[in-house]
């Protein structure tokens, strides 16, 4: 049981302590002036590799790989811990200070697009690839897309963060959203158990929008909450999970924007594909 009682009128505590509290606060807005880094290529991306900028590398390296020239890119490194998505010239193109956002300076004037979800849409109907054209799949395939961004805050922002990152564990808090988190899960595995891809037997956005979250989760990457959460019992997500991290653009492009775990694994900033040569020559013995 919690003694806290809420107060009539909530006031903002910065040493509400957690891991973020530091660039948490209850305003938006910047907080100081810098302009945003322009690369050589029309699609600019700064983001990082949390489970939403992972979404939109690997996108874009799938892109490539399928030949779409255009789809060449600059991503740049945001480092929400010291607060870069505060900058002037970041709230600029995302007034949310979220991560990950896309310029498209192919048009002028360039256009920002931001959220996940509304930048894979962006790229996928531009390119006219990973997104069904059936309107039946293709609905299937945008339900599934939309699921993933109603679903995860409740992944992250709520059993992430009172599981992994709060300063003090809470029952009930914890317990609540472990539950939530189960139920995505058995959600998923039901509809892998019949389907090869989240759409069908097509592979699209939605599997790029759902693997950084659920695939890492189910492999238990992320959090260390895999033997928690008992992840082995989903063995259909764990079987998708590990079909798309065979394929070379997915092991691309979750090394974009990568500033911590293996070195092997990091890629801070991708101007070219040669970068990942350069990353390989670096480390010749490592693998994925």
């Amino acid at each position: 049981m919690s003694d806290y009682t809420p107060p009539k009128v909530w006031t903002w505590d910065k040493e509400s302590g957690g891991r973020f509290a530091n660039i948490n606060r209850p305003i938006a807005g910047p907080t100081h002036e810098a302009e945003l880094a322009v690369g050589v290529h029309p699609l600019q991306l700064y983001s990082l590799a949390t489970p939403n900028g992972v979404k939109v590398t690997i996108l874009l390296e799938e892109l490539l790989a399928l030949g779409h020239s255009g789809a060449e890119y600059d991503a740049w490194l945001v480092r929400i811990t010291k607060g870069d998505q505060f900058s002037s010239g970041y709230v600029a193109v995302n007034p949310n200070s979220k991560t990950p956002v896309l310029v498209d300076h192919s048009v002028q004037p360039p256009v920002r697009v931001f959220e996940s979800g509304a930048i894979l849409l962006y790229l996928a109907e531009r390119f006219g690839a990973f997104l069904p054209t059936a309107p039946r799949q293709r609905t299937e395939a945008l339900s599934w897309l939309f699921w993933q961004m109603g679903s995860a805050p409740y992944l992250g922002g709520g059993f992430g963060h009172f599981y992994a990152y709060a300063p003090s564990k809470i029952a009930y808090a914890i317990d609540r959203f472990a539950m939530e988190v189960k139920r995505q899960l058995d959600v998923l595995d039901r509809h892998l158990a019949d389907h090869e891809y989240m759409s069908g037997g097509a592979y699209s956005i939605a599997d790029m929008a759902i693997w950084p979250w659920y695939g890492a989760l189910a492999k238990g990457l992320l959090y260390d909450a895999g033997e928690f959460l008992s992840v082995h019992e989903y063995t259909h997500v764990i079987r998708w999970a590990d079909a798309l991290a065979e394929r070379p653009a997915v092991q691309r492009g979750r090394r974009v924007n990568r500033a911590w775990g293996d070195p092997a694994s990091q890629l801070h900033e991708r101007h070219d594909a040669s970068d990942f040569e350069a990353l390989a020559q670096e480390q010749p013995d490592a693998e994925g």
